[in-house]
């Protein structure tokens, strides 16, 4: 009989061998650089590059990070009670068209009524449309005071802790300093021979005894990112102090800043009041929470509705902006994932 011919092996891919095979490997090497700290399109940790089966789409802490904060309840509850706040504090005649300073004194200390669904305070004027209308200085000042203190306390962070040597030990005594000045007393002091009428005067002590803790925790966060490769790297390879420091350190480091700033943001209100409360914030005929409380607590037995109103709101306030400040850290914390 013929003799039968072999069947038929099929051949087999080697992997790393021939023109083919190299070309893969190197592919995959190119792949595997581009999304190490440090290579070709990365600017540290915050750039990280997602596989070859993800369509090659970038993915950041900071898209993760909106990914989970979606997906928290606690953010989407806070985020809404804020943005509602925000809009009222804007434009407060949507909800409240009256005019918080007319006031009836017949109506002096009255329960609610229709039309004035939280009653009448001391002076006779209604409640509802002044907690209304006080959500603006509040979230006025708790906003911009947040946003001077960060700028400020980020700057000199971030330039004592990159460059260190005297002016890092500097500043780092001031702040010392700061932190040993009671802010309820340093308010006390310092807003007493102030006769403005408007919230900057309270802005500029908040940022004044503020920054420090901003400072703090920004300098740290750069001392710990100036130590990175991706960041010796860039020196080595000639770049500048600004491009290193813009580049390479500040995306990686203002995540704790941001959520400390968030929740100080709640604090910051909160100072407000209090400052208000002892005569020392706004001041007639300025219109506060903190004014309210004030205003309410001689008859607070006759008329507990004057004071529950404007403290709760200002309690609902503060924890939103807590809570949403808890929600961006667990989001931001990489150990926490």
């Amino acid at each position: 009989m013929p003799e039968q011919p072999p069947p038929h092996e099929p051949e087999r891919a080697v992997a790393g061998t021939g023109m083919g095979g190299a070309m893969d490997l190197g592919a995959r090497e190119a792949s595997t650089l581009e999304g190490a700290p440090g290579g070709p399109e990365s600017t540290g940790p915050v750039a990280l590059r997602s596989s070859a089966a993800s369509g090659g789409r970038a993915r950041s802490l900071w898209s993760d990070a909106w990914r989970d904060l979606r997906r928290n309840p606690v953010f989407l509850v806070s985020a809404l009670v804020i943005c509602f706040l925000v809009v009222i504090a804007i434009r407060p005649s949507l909800i409240a068209p009256g005019n918080p300073l007319t006031c009836d004194l017949a109506r002096a200390q009255d329960g609610p009524a229709p039309g004035h669904p939280f009653g009448f305070d001391g002076q006779g004027c209604d409640v509802y449309t002044r907690t209304v209308h006080g959500a603006r200085a509040s979230v006025t000042v708790g906003v911009c005071a947040t946003l001077g203190v960060a700028l400020l306390g980020s700057v000199l962070g971030g330039l004592a802790g990159y460059f260190g040597g005297a002016s890092d030990a500097l500043l780092s005594r001031a702040t010392d300093i700061f932190f040993a000045i009671p802010v309820v007393l340093g308010g006390l002091v310092l807003l007493s021979v102030v006769t403005s009428n408007t919230v900057w005067p309270v802005v500029g002590f908040i940022v004044l005894l503020g920054w420090p803790q901003i400072f703090r925790i920004a300098r740290g966060s750069v001392i710990a990112a100036k130590q990175q490769d991706y960041v010796q790297a860039a020196r080595a390879l000639g770049a500048s102090h600004s491009r290193i420091l813009l580049r390479h350190i500040a995306p990686n480091a203002v995540a704790p800043v941001i959520v400390v700033a968030t929740i100080a943001l709640g604090t910051y209100i909160a100072l407000e009041a209090t400052l208000s409360y002892l005569g020392v914030g706004l001041k007639p005929p300025s219109v506060s929470w903190g004014i309210d409380i004030s205003a309410a607590s001689p008859y607070v037995r006759n008329a507990p509705h004057a004071l529950l109103w404007p403290a709760g709101a200002l309690a609902i306030t503060v924890l939103a902006f807590i809570m949403l400040g808890d929600a961006v850290r667990d989001a931001l914390d990489p150990r926490l994932r």
